[in-house]
């Protein structure tokens, strides 16, 4: 059975390869040879029948342009063979127009013609009682071409409909996948960014400890590896999620690793202080991910860019919403200048600018901001000094 499924699904493909036009062709002429056949049998064969024959066979031949008008040329002929006598027990072309009439029409003719048939099998009762048989033949007949094309119809629009749902799986698929690489994107430009500036530091600082204080030197030595093997624990997990399905080997970072990351960019020198309002409130994995990278690329580009002594991070729990505020004591407008010789401000000299390298951070921070359908707003601090970042995170 299965061998004979396989041999039928490839004449199938097969047919669907061929010209629709030719195979067109060659139904109309295998519908003009069955009429023939039929005209000889039943000694009804003239000179002339085999034109006739093929006047109502070639109309096949634009069958699927116009169903409508080919069903017609065809139904006229038929009737026109029938009445001079010419026409066998079975109309072959008439058969088929129906059957690409019920395939292809829209309802409203389909349901035309099934009325106008019930009113044709009504006046049966006119006909001879010789006929009834031949004409009881030729209804199931037509009944069946019609019951044919009708099923066709309904296996082409679930073929459409499974189609279409395909193209739009594949479509979410997409969109699914740019944007687990807008994140995985951001994930690592966050760590990277995070640990090569805090390993920076801290290799330049390593000489100037050594000769000052040689006995520091050791836990200046000691953050280089930890933050270097913290990094690339953190991109494993990242880059993991491109290797396997499965899901990652830890858990993302949240909340509850602000202290520790606060405490890594004390060791690097930076004065940090973290002061906490409100209700602490369990938050999606997402949301805690977001407001901890918020913290992380404010507090980097503070170390790589801003030359602050300290900043200060505020977390608040305010009811419906998460706010965070990230403010360095940098020298800001007030000292530097509203704006240098090329017209920048001091958030494009200090590295905060969309034109900078940590604008791109400016840019993740608000695509994950926009993501959570937060607020953030990124800028000069109070009179002009130092920088602020703030986010407003909904909670659910």
């Amino acid at each position: 059975m299965s061998t004979l499924t396989a041999y039928r699904r490839r004449l199938t493909d097969r047919a669907r390869d061929l010209p629709p036009l030719a195979v067109d062709a060659a139904i109309a002429a295998a519908c003009w040879s069955i009429m023939v056949f039929q005209a000889s049998i039943d000694d009804l064969l003239t000179w002339w029948m085999p034109v006739a024959a093929l006047a109502n066979a070639l109309p096949l031949i634009w069958r699927r342009r116009y169903p409508f008008t080919v069903t017609v040329v065809t139904g006229i002929g038929t009737m026109w063979l029938a009445m001079a006598e010419l026409l066998g027990h079975l109309p072959a072309a008439q058969l088929v127009a129906t059957y690409t009439f019920a395939a292809l029409c829209p309802p409203v003719l389909r349901l035309t013609a099934v009325a106008l048939s019930a009113v044709a099998l009504a006046l049966s009762i006119l006909v001879p009682d010789d006929e009834v048989l031949n004409l009881g033949l030729q209804g199931i007949a037509f009944s069946v071409a019609y019951a044919l094309g009708v099923s066709a119809r309904a296996r082409r629009s679930r073929i459409a409909m499974l189609e279409e749902r395909a193209r739009r799986l594949a479509g979410q698929r997409e969109a699914a996948a740019a944007r687990e690489r807008t994140r995985i994107a951001r994930e690592m430009h966050d760590i990277i960014a995070h640990s090569m500036s805090m390993i920076a530091i801290q290799a330049e600082a390593g000489p100037v400890v050594v000769r000052s204080d040689p006995g520091k030197a050791e836990e200046v030595f000691d953050t280089i590896s930890a933050t270097a093997r913290e990094s690339l624990a953190q991109l494993r997990r990242v880059l993991g999620v491109l290797r396997t399905d499965e899901a990652a080997t830890g858990p993302p970072p949240d909340l509850d690793g602000l202290p520790a990351l606060i405490a890594g960019f004390r060791h690097s020198g930076l004065d940090v202080t973290l002061a906490i309002g409100g209700e602490a409130r369990r938050v999606p994995a997402d949301l805690g991910a977001t407001a901890y990278r918020i913290v992380q690329e404010s507090l980097t580009n503070t170390v790589k860019h801003a030359g602050a002594a300290s900043a200060t991070v505020r977390l608040e729990w305010a009811g419906s919403a998460l706010r965070l505020e990230i403010c360095d004591d940098g020298p800001g407008e007030a000292s530097a200048g509203p704006v240098d010789e090329l017209g920048r401000g001091r958030a494009e000299r200090a590295g905060h600018g969309p034109e900078s390298p940590a604008g791109h951070g400016l840019i993740g921070m608000r695509e994950r901001v926009a993501a959570a359908d937060g607020e953030l707003t990124a800028g000069p601090g109070d009179g002009g000094v130092g920088f602020r970042v703030t986010a407003s995170l909904p909670l659910p």
